[in-house]
Protein backbone atom coordinates (compact mmCIF):
# COMPACT_ATOMS: atom_id res chain seq x y z
CA UNK A 1 0.00 0.00 0.00
CA UNK A 2 2.62 2.81 -1.35
CA UNK A 3 -0.25 5.64 -2.02
CA UNK A 4 -2.28 6.75 1.55
CA UNK A 5 -5.71 8.64 1.38
CA UNK A 6 -6.36 11.51 2.67
CA UNK A 7 -9.10 11.22 5.58
CA UNK A 8 -12.10 13.62 4.97
CA UNK A 9 -13.28 15.81 7.65
CA UNK A 10 -16.32 13.15 8.22
CA UNK A 11 -13.69 10.97 8.36
CA UNK A 12 -11.34 12.45 10.84
CA UNK A 13 -14.49 13.11 12.76
CA UNK A 14 -15.77 9.49 13.32
CA UNK A 15 -12.28 7.69 13.83
CA UNK A 16 -10.64 10.35 16.05
CA UNK A 17 -10.79 7.86 18.86
CA UNK A 18 -8.11 5.75 16.52
CA UNK A 19 -6.30 9.03 15.29
CA UNK A 20 -5.65 9.96 19.09
CA UNK A 21 -4.03 7.20 19.50
CA UNK A 22 0.21 7.40 19.47
CA UNK A 23 0.59 3.94 17.87
CA UNK A 24 -2.79 4.43 15.20
CA UNK A 25 -2.90 8.28 14.32
CA UNK A 26 -3.63 9.47 11.15
CA UNK A 27 -1.24 8.12 9.38
CA UNK A 28 -2.28 4.59 10.81
CA UNK A 29 -5.76 5.42 9.85
CA UNK A 30 -5.00 6.30 6.24
CA UNK A 31 -3.25 2.76 6.20
CA UNK A 32 -6.88 1.25 7.18
CA UNK A 33 -8.02 3.51 4.44
CA UNK A 34 -6.53 1.96 1.95
CA UNK A 35 -6.23 -1.20 2.39
CA UNK A 36 -8.37 -4.41 0.94
CA UNK A 37 -9.01 -6.87 3.72
CA UNK A 38 -10.85 -10.27 2.57
CA UNK A 39 -13.00 -12.56 5.26
CA UNK A 40 -13.41 -15.90 4.75
CA UNK A 41 -16.67 -16.80 6.45
CA UNK A 42 -19.40 -14.41 8.03
CA UNK A 43 -20.28 -16.63 10.77
CA UNK A 44 -19.58 -16.77 13.96
CA UNK A 45 -15.72 -15.55 14.07
CA UNK A 46 -16.85 -13.59 10.88
CA UNK A 47 -19.76 -11.31 11.94
CA UNK A 48 -17.71 -9.47 14.79
CA UNK A 49 -14.60 -9.51 13.09
CA UNK A 50 -16.62 -7.78 9.90
CA UNK A 51 -18.36 -5.42 12.52
CA UNK A 52 -14.95 -3.87 13.73
CA UNK A 53 -13.44 -3.81 10.62
CA UNK A 54 -16.19 -2.01 8.93
CA UNK A 55 -16.17 0.56 12.35
CA UNK A 56 -12.13 0.79 12.14
CA UNK A 57 -12.40 2.37 8.66
CA UNK A 58 -10.94 -0.44 6.49
CA UNK A 59 -11.34 0.86 2.98
CA UNK A 60 -11.88 -2.12 1.24
CA UNK A 61 -13.78 -5.44 2.86
CA UNK A 62 -13.99 -8.89 0.83
CA UNK A 63 -16.87 -11.09 1.80
CA UNK A 64 -16.60 -15.08 1.14
CA UNK A 65 -19.83 -17.25 2.13
CA UNK A 66 -21.81 -19.82 0.57
CA UNK A 67 -24.46 -20.02 3.15
CA UNK A 68 -27.75 -18.48 4.35
CA UNK A 69 -28.73 -17.57 7.89
CA UNK A 70 -31.08 -19.67 9.88
CA UNK A 71 -32.33 -19.32 13.13
CA UNK A 72 -29.60 -21.09 14.74
CA UNK A 73 -26.87 -18.71 13.67
CA UNK A 74 -28.88 -15.77 15.62
CA UNK A 75 -26.99 -16.79 18.97
CA UNK A 76 -23.80 -16.01 17.63
CA UNK A 77 -23.85 -14.25 14.50
CA UNK A 78 -24.62 -10.93 15.47
CA UNK A 79 -24.31 -9.36 12.03
CA UNK A 80 -28.07 -10.73 11.60
CA UNK A 81 -31.53 -10.65 12.66
CA UNK A 82 -34.85 -11.94 12.13
CA UNK A 83 -35.14 -10.15 8.95
CA UNK A 84 -32.79 -11.88 7.76
CA UNK A 85 -33.86 -15.23 8.21
CA UNK A 86 -33.37 -17.41 4.97
CA UNK A 87 -31.05 -14.46 2.68
CA UNK A 88 -27.43 -15.11 1.77
CA UNK A 89 -24.83 -14.11 4.34
CA UNK A 90 -22.51 -12.25 2.34
CA UNK A 91 -26.11 -10.03 1.21
CA UNK A 92 -27.27 -9.85 5.14
CA UNK A 93 -23.82 -8.99 5.97
CA UNK A 94 -23.13 -6.26 3.36
CA UNK A 95 -26.30 -4.81 4.08
CA UNK A 96 -25.57 -4.37 7.90
CA UNK A 97 -21.82 -3.48 7.50
CA UNK A 98 -23.15 -0.38 5.09
CA UNK A 99 -25.34 0.67 8.12
CA UNK A 100 -22.75 0.88 10.49
CA UNK A 101 -20.26 2.60 8.17
CA UNK A 102 -21.06 3.65 4.98
CA UNK A 103 -17.77 4.98 4.14
CA UNK A 104 -16.03 1.40 3.57
CA UNK A 105 -16.87 -0.34 0.24
CA UNK A 106 -18.04 -3.95 0.64
CA UNK A 107 -17.41 -6.93 -2.14
CA UNK A 108 -19.50 -10.04 -2.18
CA UNK A 109 -18.74 -12.97 -3.44
CA UNK A 110 -21.45 -15.64 -2.91
CA UNK A 111 -19.49 -18.82 -3.24
CA UNK A 112 -17.57 -22.15 -1.00
CA UNK A 113 -14.09 -21.31 -1.45
CA UNK A 114 -12.50 -23.94 -2.80
CA UNK A 115 -8.48 -25.05 -3.88
CA UNK A 116 -9.75 -24.10 -7.58
CA UNK A 117 -11.17 -20.41 -6.63
CA UNK A 118 -9.32 -19.35 -3.91
CA UNK A 119 -6.40 -17.61 -5.60
CA UNK A 120 -8.97 -15.44 -7.94
CA UNK A 121 -11.09 -14.72 -4.47
CA UNK A 122 -7.99 -13.37 -2.44
CA UNK A 123 -5.98 -12.01 -5.13
CA UNK A 124 -7.05 -8.10 -5.34
CA UNK A 125 -6.66 -7.92 -1.49
CA UNK A 126 -3.66 -7.11 0.85
CA UNK A 127 -4.46 -9.33 3.88
CA UNK A 128 -6.52 -12.47 4.58
CA UNK A 129 -8.77 -12.84 7.49
CA UNK A 130 -9.94 -16.84 8.12
CA UNK A 131 -13.03 -17.74 10.06
CA UNK A 132 -14.19 -20.56 8.48
CA UNK A 133 -14.99 -23.73 10.77
CA UNK A 134 -13.26 -26.36 9.07
CA UNK A 135 -9.87 -27.54 8.00
CA UNK A 136 -10.06 -28.44 4.63
CA UNK A 137 -10.54 -24.16 4.34
CA UNK A 138 -8.24 -23.53 6.89
CA UNK A 139 -5.13 -25.15 4.87
CA UNK A 140 -6.65 -24.65 1.53
CA UNK A 141 -6.41 -20.59 2.42
CA UNK A 142 -2.92 -20.96 3.96
CA UNK A 143 -1.72 -22.83 1.56
CA UNK A 144 -2.96 -20.17 -1.17
CA UNK A 145 -2.03 -17.47 0.87
CA UNK A 146 1.57 -18.69 0.90
CA UNK A 147 1.65 -18.17 -2.78
CA UNK A 148 0.29 -15.49 -3.31
CA UNK A 149 2.29 -13.40 -0.73
CA UNK A 150 -0.56 -12.43 1.80
CA UNK A 151 -0.43 -12.11 4.97
CA UNK A 152 -3.17 -14.29 7.16
CA UNK A 153 -4.44 -13.83 10.53
CA UNK A 154 -6.20 -17.27 11.52
CA UNK A 155 -8.21 -18.72 14.31
CA UNK A 156 -10.64 -21.28 15.37
CA UNK A 157 -12.90 -22.11 18.08
CA UNK A 158 -14.68 -25.19 20.37
CA UNK A 159 -17.27 -25.07 22.57
CA UNK A 160 -15.64 -22.85 25.20
CA UNK A 161 -12.26 -22.58 23.36
CA UNK A 162 -10.51 -20.79 20.85
CA UNK A 163 -6.89 -20.36 18.82
CA UNK A 164 -5.35 -17.26 17.05
CA UNK A 165 -2.01 -16.83 15.07
CA UNK A 166 -1.05 -14.64 12.59
CA UNK A 167 1.06 -16.23 9.09
CA UNK A 168 3.74 -14.58 7.34
CA UNK A 169 5.44 -17.78 5.87
CA UNK A 170 6.81 -16.05 2.93
CA UNK A 171 9.20 -13.93 4.89
CA UNK A 172 12.31 -15.20 6.90
CA UNK A 173 12.40 -13.92 10.67
CA UNK A 174 14.83 -12.51 12.92
CA UNK A 175 16.40 -15.62 13.44
CA UNK A 176 17.19 -15.44 9.75
CA UNK A 177 14.92 -18.56 9.62
CA UNK A 178 11.59 -19.17 7.02
CA UNK A 179 8.25 -17.61 9.26
CA UNK A 180 6.43 -20.66 9.92
CA UNK A 181 3.39 -21.85 7.87
CA UNK A 182 0.33 -22.86 8.73
CA UNK A 183 1.34 -27.04 8.26
CA UNK A 184 4.38 -26.01 10.48
CA UNK A 185 1.75 -25.53 13.59
CA UNK A 186 -0.57 -28.58 12.48
CA UNK A 187 1.37 -30.80 10.14
CA UNK A 188 -1.91 -32.87 9.87
CA UNK A 189 -6.22 -32.48 8.97
CA UNK A 190 -7.78 -34.74 12.42
CA UNK A 191 -8.99 -37.68 11.17
CA UNK A 192 -12.15 -37.18 9.17
CA UNK A 193 -15.11 -37.03 12.09
CA UNK A 194 -12.51 -36.86 14.97
CA UNK A 195 -13.74 -32.97 16.07
CA UNK A 196 -16.95 -32.83 16.81
CA UNK A 197 -19.14 -29.79 14.41
CA UNK A 198 -20.11 -27.06 16.11
CA UNK A 199 -23.76 -28.14 15.35
CA UNK A 200 -23.20 -31.21 17.15
CA UNK A 201 -20.84 -29.77 20.31
CA UNK A 202 -22.45 -27.00 20.62
CA UNK A 203 -20.33 -23.34 21.14
CA UNK A 204 -20.48 -20.60 23.50
CA UNK A 205 -21.59 -17.37 21.51
CA UNK A 206 -19.70 -14.34 23.32
CA UNK A 207 -16.59 -16.78 22.65
CA UNK A 208 -17.08 -16.34 19.00
CA UNK A 209 -17.62 -12.70 19.51
CA UNK A 210 -14.04 -12.17 21.50
CA UNK A 211 -12.02 -14.31 19.20
CA UNK A 212 -13.82 -12.46 15.93
CA UNK A 213 -12.95 -9.13 17.87
CA UNK A 214 -9.33 -9.96 18.49
CA UNK A 215 -9.10 -11.16 14.73
CA UNK A 216 -10.21 -7.93 13.86
CA UNK A 217 -7.53 -6.42 16.04
CA UNK A 218 -4.81 -8.79 14.99
CA UNK A 219 -5.72 -7.25 11.01
CA UNK A 220 -5.59 -3.99 12.28
CA UNK A 221 -1.97 -4.44 13.81
CA UNK A 222 -0.90 -5.78 10.25
CA UNK A 223 -2.00 -3.24 8.94
CA UNK A 224 -1.02 -0.18 10.45
CA UNK A 225 2.16 -1.77 12.34
CA UNK A 226 2.19 -1.68 16.22
CA UNK A 227 2.86 -3.62 19.20
CA UNK A 228 3.80 -7.39 18.98
CA UNK A 229 3.09 -9.65 15.74
CA UNK A 230 1.18 -12.94 16.22
CA UNK A 231 3.15 -14.04 13.97
CA UNK A 232 5.08 -17.05 15.33
CA UNK A 233 2.57 -17.24 18.45
CA UNK A 234 -0.49 -19.00 18.86
CA UNK A 235 -2.43 -17.48 21.52
CA UNK A 236 -5.19 -20.47 23.20
CA UNK A 237 -8.05 -19.14 25.24
CA UNK A 238 -10.01 -21.29 27.77
CA UNK A 239 -13.26 -19.48 28.76
CA UNK A 240 -14.01 -22.14 30.95
CA UNK A 241 -11.36 -21.59 33.18
CA UNK A 242 -10.86 -18.02 31.96
CA UNK A 243 -7.27 -18.83 31.06
CA UNK A 244 -5.27 -17.25 28.52
CA UNK A 245 -1.73 -18.30 27.13
CA UNK A 246 0.60 -17.45 24.27
CA UNK A 247 2.86 -20.59 23.00
CA UNK A 248 5.79 -20.10 20.57
CA UNK A 249 5.99 -22.00 17.41
CA UNK A 250 8.68 -22.05 14.54
CA UNK A 251 9.82 -23.59 11.30
CA UNK A 252 9.30 -27.11 10.71
CA UNK A 253 12.39 -27.59 7.95
CA UNK A 254 9.78 -30.21 6.66
CA UNK A 255 6.82 -28.52 5.85
CA UNK A 256 6.01 -28.72 2.28
CA UNK A 257 5.41 -25.24 1.38
CA UNK A 258 9.09 -23.44 2.60
CA UNK A 259 10.82 -26.20 4.12
CA UNK A 260 14.23 -27.39 2.79
CA UNK A 261 12.68 -30.33 0.13
CA UNK A 262 10.46 -27.59 -0.94
CA UNK A 263 13.68 -25.03 -1.27
CA UNK A 264 15.38 -27.11 -3.44
CA UNK A 265 13.35 -27.94 -5.95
Amino acid sequence: MTFLPELTSAEIERYARHIVLRDIGGAGQRKLKAAKVCVIGAGGLGAPLLLYLAAAGVGEIHVIDDDIVSASNLQRQVLFGEQDLGRPKVEAAADALRRLNPLVRVITHQARLTPANVRELIEGCDIVADGSDNFDTRYTVSDACFYAKKPLVTAAVGQFDGSLTTLRPFETGPDGLPNPTYRCLFPHKPPQGSLPTCAEAGVLGALTGMVGALMALEVVREIVGFGQSMVGRLALFDLAAMRFETLSYGWDEDNPLNGRSAAAE
